[in-house]
């Protein structure tokens, strides 16, 4: 019998993260979170000033949790905080304490997200799409199996070179936006308010509309209404061009999630074609210019210089953000997502597996080996991990595991390592990715989170767990109510009038699209999910109310 304990995967105090990986997580990327992020934040942190060791992350029944590793006696926590004496003298002379310290100073005296923001647009952005467009053009049908094998080999180094690279950019994307958010707490400005003056600073959020909006136009141009791909291609030059142009860079994109059991884009020619032939949001004209001038009216005189330099770097880092992930992970995540599935359809075909998709149970090593023609682990054994994953994701995972760890006093550190420390804080605050309390059984349900927008909207909700039930369930004008959205949601977000997901802050996906398309919206709503009674098949009428103080209620 399948035990379902949670027990913590290591030392210490473990949080939580349902913002990518919902629950019952392969294999495969049960394998790659960790090694990525531990890696790249290993070598990255130390760079920027951060007094962490890394971020742990673990799964447990296919959850992920994180934990942040402290910089002296990771695997040795404490409930109780290091007394402040100590604590001031040993981050003043322990080596590794000083190193951070003088990294930290560097850091916050200059910003080293210029030149990599940069180094990302010149070099490191059409290097990643030239490789994945390389591996794209694989025919693999062609391959025998020995060349699939190693096809999938190659794409998997491919993919953890480029989750290292997701999460070290991340150390250069959110640094100027929290640094911003961090002042301005110093300000009294709401994170919503300075977070509005950043409302179109994102092309690469909105590029896919655009694009939609191009074979939009063409299509109506051509007078037709097209019933399928075929027939929007067939309307015109011009539709063709801009449907294969579009196509071209995001067939081979995850677009209902992250994990690999998840579609790639051009698996769903109906949700492309939906997409195409919807009239609702996109891209809207932002008075981020006039919010950035009465934001600075706010802001100390002698300050106004410092805001509009953080201004202008938040800006610049809220693009690689966007841009970042699509690359990085979506795109790669979708390469190894087709070739798994090409090597489903033939061990099923062989009978080596009970079901073809019983290929995504396979793990790391387990992969290449399987398809090059080992015997283990068996159809059996593989069958039996499909029920167990699948059971996994109906398990409600507690918010926290393992013992309390108490955090260090701020005020103890060194100012320039207090600084990071603040910074690195807020932008977790900010994510929505912070502790949250368990609720007491019997409790009413927590309706109430960040407000995006302005205006009341009162419409049909239709609860749907990822994007492609949200395409499946959602009518054009209707309000969506998710655990949380990814760039997956991107177009499906044209379709809705209104936006409630139970995860996330006002830096969240769902938060920064919601501003782009103009969208009223309440991000990490804790109970969304269940604000809707399951017995209604996900529908019921709901209000998004949003009031001046930014919080807002589903």
């Amino acid at each position: 019998m399948l035990s379902t304990d949670f027990v913590a995967p290591g030392p210490g105090h473990w949080q939580l993260d349902r913002s990518h990986f919902p629950g019952g997580t392969t294999p495969i990327m049960r394998w790659l979170l960790p090694a990525a992020v531990e890696s790249a934040y290993l070598e990255q942190w130390p760079i920027l000033g951060i007094p962490a060791e890394t971020l742990s992350v673990g799964f447990v029944h296919g959850f992920m949790y994180t934990r942040l590793r402290p910089l002296i006696r990771p695997d040795k926590p404490s409930a109780r905080p290091p007394p402040s004496l100590l604590l001031k003298v040993a981050s003043r002379l322990h080596p590794e304490f000083r190193r951070r310290t003088a990294a930290a100073r560097r850091t916050l005296a200059e910003s080293p997200a210029p030149p990599v923001i940069a180094e990302w647009h010149a070099t490191i952005r059409p290097r990643l799409v030239d490789r994945n467009l390389a591996f794209q053009d694989v025919d693999l049908a062609a391959l025998d199996d020995t060349g699939l094998a190693a096809h999938l080999e190659a794409l998997l180094t491919h993919l953890r070179s480029t989750f290292e690279e997701h999460f070290r950019l991340h150390g250069y994307d959110l640094g100027p936006i929290g640094q911003l958010l961090m002042a301005g707490n110093d300000w009294d400005i709401a994170s919503g308010d300075m977070l509005d003056a950043l409302a179109g600073a994102s092309p690469s959020t909105i590029e896919p509309l655009e694009a939609l909006a191009r074979i939009r136009a063409a299509v109506a141009e051509a007078g037709v209404t097209p019933t399928s791909l075929e027939e929007v291609a067939a309307a015109s030059p011009t539709a063709a061009a801009e449907l294969h142009a579009y196509l071209r860079q995001r067939a081979a994109v995850l677009f209902s999630g992250y994990d690999l059991d998840t579609p790639t884009l051009g698996e769903a020619p109906g949700v492309v074609l939906a997409s195409i032939l919807s009239e609702g949001a996109g891209p809207t004209a932002h008075a981020a210019e006039e919010v950035a001038a009465a934001l600075r009216d706010r802001v100390p005189e002698d300050d106004r210089s410092r805001f509009d330099e953080l201004l202008d770097a938040a800006r610049e880092a809220m693009d690689l953000r966007d841009d970042n992930g699509p690359i990085t992970a979506e795109w790669p995540c979708g390469l190894v997502r087709l070739a798994m599935l090409e090597a489903g359809g033939r061990l099923f075909a062989t009978g080596r597996l009970h079901d073809s998709s019983h290929v995504f149970e396979l793990d790391r090593n387990e992969l290449t080996s399987v398809v090059a023609g080992a015997e283990d682990p068996t159809a059996g054994v593989l069958a039996a991990r499909a029920a167990e994953r699948a059971s996994q994701k109906g398990l409600d995972p507690p918010l926290t595991l393992g013992d309390p760890e108490a955090p260090p006093p701020i005020d103890a550190l060194p100012g320039p390592l207090a600084t990071t420390v603040t910074l690195v804080q807020v932008v977790i605050a900010e994510l929505g990715m912070g502790d949250h309390d368990e609720v007491p059984e019997g409790d009413e349900p927590r309706l109430s989170g960040n407000g995006v927008g302005t205006e009341p909207f009162v419409g049909v909700a239709r609860v749907a767990e990822n994007a492609e039930e949200a395409f499946d369930r959602l009518e054009p004008g209707e309000i969506l109510v998710t655990r949380t959205t990814s760039p997956a949601y991107n177009m499906v977000l044209t379709l809705v009038g209104g936006l409630v997901t139970a995860e996330g802050g006002p830096m969240s996906h769902a938060a920064v699209l919601s501003r782009e398309l103009g969208i009223p919206a309440v991000v990490g709503a804790p109970d969304a999910m269940k604000g809707c009674a399951t017995e209604h098949l996900g529908r019921c009428w709901t209000t998004i109310g949003i009031v001046q103080d930014r919080t807002a209620t589903a």
